[in-house]
């Protein structure tokens, strides 16, 4: 059985409420037992912490965090929000809805997945152009699931003094044990393209070794999303330590139909042919359409109009594809 030091390091962490601390012992004294010979006893140690991190779940969805908002320097690492939208709120294609639909069940059923010492999917990497639904897929994960949606903040994670960066980012891991939420690094493979840094390699490198090893290493029961427009400069070892990768792509002419339908349901339209609509729209991003869609919204409250005409979307949209045109050849 347990030895006397390993006794007062339970009942010690027990005291000072350290879950991690005790779970870590409660293991040790299971593989001690297991060397032993009584696998029997050691496994049923096992079960019992699994157990015992299920209940935690249980209770952590109840009593989501313990602090309203990050404080001391997390306050310059993370901004919190508290997302109220919903998987109906995405336009999305069919493989992508059952891939996130997944993903809440089984965080929904987290406590009865870990109690047969399975894991549920929380570390989520998204990849696909910008504008195509990453951000907001992080925000429908936290609402469906209750969560505060903890967001990286990049310009106060990366700086130019060596080590510091790798620093920041222990403190944030340490912050999933303590806080459960959706934690969201947006972009976080422009760590080593950021001009703040002095050009060393070496440093970017350590930098990408530790998320790596942080994420890999990291046994919390928060969901831990990454995102990135560029995942072909993405190292082949980080894909291997997330639980899924999400492909988002740029809408189809169905989708883009749907979604002017959906943005536009609030207001008449008349004699609109959505076909030739998508057509006009081809190329352009989930959010450029929002905002396309928000600019004919706004002309009809601003002109007291009370339908909109396929002239009115045609325009909009027309408009948007020059200024992205324009942005994408950076003239």
């Amino acid at each position: 059985m347990a030895n006397a030091n390993q006794l007062k390091a339970l009942l010690q962490s027990h005291l000072e409420g350290d879950d991690s601390r005790f779970y870590s012992v409660a293991m040790q004294v299971a593989a001690h037992e297991a060397k032993r010979g009584h696998g029997k006893l050691a496994g049923e140690l096992r079960t019992l912490v699994d157990q015992a991190k299920a209940s935690r779940v249980i209770g952590s969805e109840k009593k989501t965090v313990p602090i309203s908002k990050p404080r001391g320097e997390l306050a310059n690492l993370l901004s919190v929000s508290y997302p109220k939208a919903r998987l109906g709120d995405m336009v999305l294609s069919s493989d992508l809805a059952q891939q996130l639909n997944r993903i809440i069940l089984e965080q929904r059923h987290a406590a009865e997945i870990l109690s047969h010492g399975l894991s549920p999917r929380r570390k989520l990497l998204l990849v696909g152009p910008p504008g195509t639904g990453k951000t907001m897929t992080a925000s429908v994960l936290a609402g469906e699931l209750g969560l505060p949606l903890f967001q990286v903040r990049l310009d106060g994670l990366i700086t130019k003094f060596m080590g510091e960066t790798a620093a920041k980012l222990r403190q944030i891991f340490e912050s999933t044990r303590q806080a459960r939420g959706v934690y969201f690094f947006d972009e976080f493979d422009a760590i080593g393209s950021q001009r703040g840094l002095a050009n060393d390699v070496g440093e970017v490198r350590r930098i990408l070794n530790s998320f790596l090893q942080m994420i890999e290493q990291d046994d919390s029961h928060s969901i831990i999303i990454g995102a990135t427009n560029h995942p072909d400069i993405l190292d082949n070892a980080l894909f291997r330590r997330f639980d899924d990768l999400l492909h988002y792509e740029l809408p189809d002419d169905v989708h883009i139909a749907n979604v002017l339908k959906s943005r536009l349901s609030r207001v008449s339209v008349k004699n609109i042919s959505w076909k030739r609509l998508a057509a006009k729209a081809n190329g352009l991003s989930y959010a450029e359409l929002t905002r396309s869609t928000d600019e004919v919204l706004k002309t009809a409250l601003i002109e007291r109009a009370k339908s909109v005409s396929e002239k009115d979307i045609s325009h909009a949209l027309e408009e948007r594809c020059k200024l992205s045109k324009r942005l994408s050849t950076g003239s």
